[in-house]
């Protein structure tokens, strides 16, 4: 059929422009916080582009989701707004053919969502996760960047000079920490990196001093030494048992259920059929008067999406407390969104009816201008006197 043809090809059009849009800005937000952490020594800088793939895979469900929202209401809107709609309507379309075009991507769509939600964002959280655990299990020597102050594993400060390109020798040391309460403060020439017989890695330094105490007290001291050892990283391996519930395949998440691990459920099975109801509440919210513009339903329509997200983070909290068990915060918002849609379903299709929100509205205006002696000036409307 020529009208779902042209409206396929519409959306198709108007979802590659929004989500090249919100993609760009996500991963231009992602970039800026990635780069702010990498900088403060959080991240390795060689880690900063892996970081923001995986960022960019946990974020797609959110993305798809809005993209097939904004779509549908900025196709239905252009509509509205260049009187195509009147066009359709007098070929004998109403507001409800609509709902198959529409489904015919919704649809498909909610699948991607519900697999990117289900397998692909949990794998990204692992990932992310590991990089980051790797990073925060390399010996404190492979975080220091030349020529700069950074904190390290508790609570020490360092600055090196110039580290050597296999990170195993630094020149000009400074390190200063806390022992038992009291300031120390190591200085040294130079350090390389050894490994005892048990794997274990130290930093041993030379032509150096430690300072420990404040001068101005008493037990002040001032030790010189020719070699002096640092512990760096013991051999131990990764451990990899503490995962947050991102993380967790979905298969994990049934089998082994808690609080915490209930919330992520659902939160991920939630997605697909937010998704699904979003495009079809689109529908009815695109409608706009062509001779006022579109910006007031764009308003209200984003104003529902951030309710409808927000609604989810609370009943994803209120699981993870223990205030509902996960079958009975699974459902009141999808049914609440549906009836939602079919009442804005029949406020767009019965405007010819008695109870209307528009005409009952129409009649109390009337009523009230009789009560204070004033003549209603809404010509469409017959008022009984």
């Amino acid at each position: 059929m020529i009208f779902q043809r042209a409206l396929r090809r519409e959306l198709f059009s108007a979802a590659s422009a929004v989500f090249t849009t919100l993609f760009t800005i996500t991963v231009t937000f992602m970039l800026i916080r990635i780069l702010r952490d990498a900088a403060g020594g959080k991240i390795a800088s060689a880690d900063v582009l892996i970081l923001i793939g995986f960022y960019s895979l946990d974020y797609f469900p959110i993305l798809l989701i809005l993209t097939g929202f904004i779509s549908v209401l900025l196709v239905v809107t252009r509509a509205y707004q260049d009187s195509e709609m009147v066009v359709w309507f007098a070929s004998g379309l109403s507001l409800t053919s609509w709902v198959k075009p529409i489904l015919s991507v919704a649809l498909p769509l909610s699948i991607v969502v519900g697999t990117l939600s289900i397998v692909v964002s949990p794998w990204a959280n692992e990932q992310m996760q590991e990089v980051r655990n790797r990073y925060e299990k390399r010996e404190d020597i492979a975080k220091v960047a030349p020529g700069k102050f950074q904190e390290l594993r508790g609570g020490r400060v360092s600055f090196v000079e110039e580290v050597s390109g296999d990170l195993t020798k630094v020149q000009n040391i400074f390190t200063s920490m806390y022992n038992d309460g009291r300031p120390s403060v190591i200085v040294a020439k130079e350090g390389k990196v050894e490994i005892d017989a048990h794997g274990d890695r130290f930093l041993v330094m030379s032509q150096g001093r430690r300072y420990d105490g404040l001068p101005t007290e008493g037990d002040f001291q001032m030790m010189q030494f020719e070699k002096y050892a640092v512990l760096l990283s013991t051999q131990s391996p990764l451990d990899t048992s503490n995962k947050s519930a991102k993380a967790l395949p979905v298969q994990t998440l049934i089998d082994e259920p808690n609080p915490t691990r209930d919330g992520e459920l659902l939160w991920r099975v939630s997605l697909p059929f937010m998704g699904l109801l979003l495009m079809l509440l689109a529908i009815p919210l695109g409608y706009v008067n062509p001779r006022v513009g579109r910006s007031a339903n764009m308003i209200v329509a984003l104003i529902l999406v951030a309710v409808n997200l927000n609604i989810l983070n609370m009943l994803q909290m209120a699981v993870v407390q223990g205030k509902l068990s996960f079958w009975r915060a699974s459902w009141p918002m999808h049914l609440i969104v549906a009836i939602l849609i079919s009442l804005f379903f029949m406020w767009r299709l019965k405007v010819n009816s008695p109870w209307h929100p528009s005409t009952v509205w129409g009649h109390l205006k009337c009523r009230l201008y009789q009560k204070r002696g004033q003549q209603c000036v809404n010509h469409d409307l017959m008022v009984d006197k």
